[in-house]
């Protein structure tokens, strides 16, 4: 990760701060804005490690993206799919452990100029993963990586120890009127 990176901003220098970034809401979009800031990092040459926790084995447009990325934004779906529809809790929660796990070895490498956890906030909200020890590690990571969380239920100790927090709330949604979800809209 190159540590010397400064924004120029009305010719003042700013001084490089990664942030530890929250999306959360019950409102569609939270997903959608965490690839839109990989995006931008991958537009400056600044490689992002996105870490989906919970997409399972469902097929996304996001995936087909991020391979137009390739060397810059590295893709990684964890999990197997909807946690809260579980047959096997046991497994889910190995599998979070796992993917958690990941994430550290991730954060930790120091490859990585913007490290996405999609869909985290499940692990913490439906108890698969101890608070605690996750925010050790992100509030101890290096002081220049930006860490971008999303999903519902993020909790307060999480939402506490962010820089950014932005909560999507639903209006209106399409799928309430009887329209199904659509490729390219939703996945």
């Amino acid at each position: 990760m190159d540590s010397k990176i400064t924004i120029e901003h009305r010719g003042k220098q700013a001084m490089p701060k990664g942030l530890l970034i929250v999306y959360t809401g019950n409102g569609k979009g939270k997903t959608t804005a965490a690839l839109g800031m990989a995006m931008r990092a991958a537009g400056h040459g600044l490689r992002v490690c996105f870490i989906q926790f919970i997409k399972g084995s469902w097929r996304y447009g996001e995936l087909d993206a991020v391979k137009r990325f390739d060397g810059l934004i590295d893709l990684h779906v964890m999990g197997k799919g909807f946690t809260w529809k579980t047959d096997d809790r046991e497994e889910d929660i190995r599998l979070a452990h796992e993917a958690w796990a990941f994430a550290c070895t991730v954060i930790d490498s120091g490859a990585y100029h913007t490290v996405v956890l999609d869909e985290f906030t499940y692990l913490l909200h439906y108890k698969m993963v101890e608070i605690a020890p996750c925010l050790h590690v992100l509030t101890n990571r290096n002081p220049n990586q930006h860490v971008v969380i999303t999903g519902r239920y993020a909790p307060q100790e999480l939402i506490d120890a962010a820089d950014l927090v932005t909560e999507m709330l639903a209006v209106k949604h399409p799928l309430k009127s009887g329209v199904k979800a659509q490729k390219g809209i939703e996945f």
